[in-house]
């Protein structure tokens, strides 16, 4: 048949009835005669329980260290998983990042994945083993174990699918797919059938958690069809009713794609603006400014600079809220020994909202309507960032859900108010 790759999140791995609910599910798949690769998660909360202990010992423990600590949630998930499928009399065989390998840069915290070796893991394939491999780690190329980030399994997964040319990789989470919005906020949002892999990217950076960005940008740029569905149904259901569940990310347009404008409303609360005022007006201001941040490892979202008034501009972005502490201590440093600008503001308190579709780009007016819609609101727009196929504004985060509300119903997203 043909080679299949899953991936479970913490919750479908949150217990051992529900390890033993995974079991059933692989090893469906797996008399149907499918080659079978399972990146897990670690259990429920064993991450933050991880790095909670971590925190207890020092505030800011080193790098290395955490990732050290970080990856046996994994282990832990990849040998239970095993032995629930020993259990149902197949023959499985966990491995943990460093061993197949996957070869990552020494970004501690936040590797990102240089190669896979795929020869170990085809030898156990060819063998009829299910094959389960920890997702979220790999080895760095002084023998260094590293982790990829939060969320870091599902782009271990399609990794893994890409590298082994797998003909589907499927993300099993505890949502039963790809919503127009986050149910939480607005009861009324659908699941969709189908997003594009161009959709999906801007949601999974504009704060949809459903699947991690990297997953995404491994998906589009390897062309791995990825399905995002639901670990908490049936596991013995049919596999044809399985295959066909949750959302479907495309890399083809269909013919009504063009008819929905607007696919969903994404957000952000993970969100920090810093704000530096008096900035010389010269070229290079930008580097010097966003070098030093980008040095310490910290990413940058949204950018303005302001009109130049008597040779001085002011330059705002906005940062992680996690990083954004450390990002004021290096502008600090910064500012005071080489650029020279009046003074630093910062706000903790925002939150990113973003509407998104392939639709855009042939309709006009989407701009004036979400602009008008948190005019009605009385919603204020601190920051607008665009893109072929989304718009985000950056608002007071007590705004956020009133926003998204408003924006889910003024673009027709809502339940019954068609695909």
């Amino acid at each position: 048949m043909a080679l299949i790759v899953h991936k479970y999140g913490g919750t479908s791995m949150g217990s051992t009835e529900r390890i033993k609910n995974v079991a059933k599910r692989v090893a469906k798949w797996h008399d149907a005669g499918h080659q079978m690769v399972v990146v897990p998660s670690a259990m429920s909360g064993e991450t933050n329980r991880l790095l909670g202990l971590a925190k207890e010992i020092m505030p800011q423990p080193d790098p290395r260290e955490l990732d050290m600590l970080a990856s046996t949630g994994e282990q832990v998930s990849v040998a239970l998983l095993a032995m629930a499928l020993h259990a149902l009399g197949k023959e499985a065989v966990s491995y943990a990042g460093w061993q197949v390998p996957i070869r990552t840069d020494s970004s501690f915290t936040k590797a990102r994945i240089q190669s896979i070796d795929d020869q170990r893991v085809r030898r156990d394939l060819e063998a009829g083993r299910v094959v389960i491999i920890t997702g979220f780690q790999g080895v760095d190329g002084d023998g260094h174990i590293s982790t990829l980030g939060r969320g870091g399994s599902d782009t271990s997964a399609v990794a893994v699918a890409a590298a082994l040319k797998a003909k589907e990789c499927l993300i099993y989470t505890d949502v039963d797919g790809v919503y127009t919005t986050d149910p939480r906020v607005v009861s009324e949002a659908r699941r969709l059938k189908t997003v594009t892999f161009e959709e999906m990217l801007e949601m999974a950076s504009l704060g949809s958690k459903v699947l991690q960005i990297r997953s995404v940008e491994f998906a589009g740029n390897y062309r791995m069809p990825t399905r995002v569905l639901s670990s908490l149904t049936d596991p013995l259901m049919s596999l044809e009713e399985e295959a066909q569940s949750g959302t479907l990310i495309s890399f083809e347009e269909d013919t009504n794609m063009e008819q929905a404008t607007i696919t969903g409303i994404a957000f952000n609360r993970d969100e920090a603006k810093i704000t530096v005022i008096g900035v010389p007006d010269r070229p290079g201001i930008a580097y010097q400014i966003l070098g030093p941040v980008a040095d310490a490892n910290i990413e940058v979202d949204m950018i303005i600079q302001n009109q130049s008034m008597e040779g001085k501009t002011d330059f705002t972005f906005t940062v992680p809220r996690g990083e954004y502490q450390k990002a004021m201590e290096v502008l600090d440093k910064s500012v005071r020994e080489h650029i020279g600008a009046a003074r630093i503001m910062g706000d903790a308190k925002v939150s990113k909202v973003s509407v998104v579709g392939v639709g855009m780009r042939s309709h006009v007016g989407i701009a004036s309507q979400m602009f008008r819609t948190l005019a009605e609101e009385n919603v204020n727009i601190q920051m607008i960032s665009t893109s072929e196929i989304k718009i985000s504004v950056l608002i007071d985060e007590k705004y956020m859900e009133l926003a998204v509300r408003a924006l889910h119903k003024a673009f027709g997203l809502d339940a019954g108010q068609g695909a």
